[in-house]
């Protein structure tokens, strides 16, 4: 188990504030992580630690004074046979189902998974290319792009329970599963550390090309694949969204908003072009998703800065740290955004972003 006092977070947190947390331990399996808790116990309730994934969707407003914890679990392997879903050995080769369950550890790069599962020929994570962020808090979060949700090729989640330091699995259909939202960020925040996710991958895939912009770069390839839909998202990401490097951010900063279909009614006299989603249930009641990123646009705000902070040229939906900001500025714009959507839209804007 890595332990390091007075440990700088600018490689972990991808607005790139240079702040330092009082000590940072990270743990490369699952009894290191029940040993650490054992000694910590419980999290933020005045014992002061805080589990993170790579940073990608936080913002640190200061110093953090406490523990960082994070994941080294870094593992791909075949996982057990079960309900006709097949295991890829770790040469490569496939056996004969058409489905196939790779279990994967909570600490690898989200990113890497996609690229090794889409060498390998399995269909399904390819929509989610070049997303930030680690294979753990992606299950958390619900990441999604393009017409993909992680959801959609989870088949299990595992977990250490904070309080009893035992494991569960969660099957899928447990985990509560929506727009960004999951149980483990609903009625089980703070109460689980996952540290393993199993996929159901496709050795068959239907390709979702529902997305305008994909078939657009698709359209003169024929016969495209999931090489070629990886290919076409991450060329997509790369033109709307800048480079952490250059430019700190935290990806889509807000959520795109659901309002009543009466609401909704009413926004759509005013603006006729305004831009909806399929009609979703919430919480019993039938709710129209708008696009936040229009709403933001529509405001004024796209290439606007404040102090420090700017709303990318290309993608309103993204905060950027221009390489002087302070989390104060970008937490001055942010409430600066949201306010304008109120009081155009009559419609409050939540961030995806966690403010830490």
């Amino acid at each position: 188990m890595k332990i390091i006092k007075n440990y700088n977070l600018k490689n972990h947190n991808t607005f790139g504030f240079d702040v330092v947390a009082k000590k940072f331990v990270e743990y490369e399996n699952e009894a290191e992580l029940v040993e650490f808790l054992r000694l910590n116990s419980s999290p933020l309730d005045g014992r002061g630690w805080l589990h993170i994934g790579s940073g990608s969707n936080l913002l640190f407003l200061g110093d953090f004074d406490g523990t960082i914890l994070h994941s080294a679990i870094k593992f791909i392997e075949q996982a057990p046979l079960r309900d006709g879903c097949e295991s890829f050995l770790p040469s490569g080769r496939l056996r004969g189902a058409t489905s196939v369950a790779v279990r994967v550890g909570a600490g690898v790069v989200w990113d890497n998974f996609v690229a090794e599962m889409v060498e390998r020929g399995l269909g399904g994570a390819e929509n989610l290319s070049l997303i930030p962020g680690e294979v753990g808090a992606a299950a958390v979060q619900n990441i999604g792009a393009y017409g993909v949700e992680i959801q959609d090729i989870i088949s299990k989640v595992e977990a250490i329970e904070i309080d009893t330091l035992q494991k569960k699995i969660f099957d899928v259909s447990e985990c509560k599963y929506g727009y960004r939202e999951s149980i483990f960020k609903s009625d089980l925040k703070g109460k689980f550390i996952v540290t393993a996710v199993v996929f159901r991958l496709s050795k068959n895939p239907i390709l979702k090309l529902d997305y305008g912009v994909i078939k657009e770069h698709l359209k003169n390839i024929e016969n495209s694949d999931i090489k070629d839909i990886r290919s076409a998202v991450i060329k997509i990401r790369e033109s709307k969204l800048p480079d952490t490097k250059i430019f700190g951010n935290a990806g889509s900063f807000f959520k795109n908003p659901y309002c009543s279909k009466e609401h909704f009614e009413k926004l759509q006299k005013n603006y006729p072009n305004i831009p909806s989603y399929p009609v979703a249930t919430v919480f019993e009641k039938e709710v129209i998703k708008l696009s936040a990123a229009w709403l933001i646009e529509q405001c004024g705000w796209k290439g606007k800065t404040l102090d420090g902070a700017a709303v990318y040229h290309l993608q309103p939906l993204v905060l950027v740290n221009q390489g002087n900001a302070t989390p104060q500025d970008v937490v001055n714009l942010s409430a600066e955004i949201q306010k304008s959507v109120k009081e155009k839209f009559c419609l409050e804007l939540e961030t995806e972003v966690n403010f830490i």
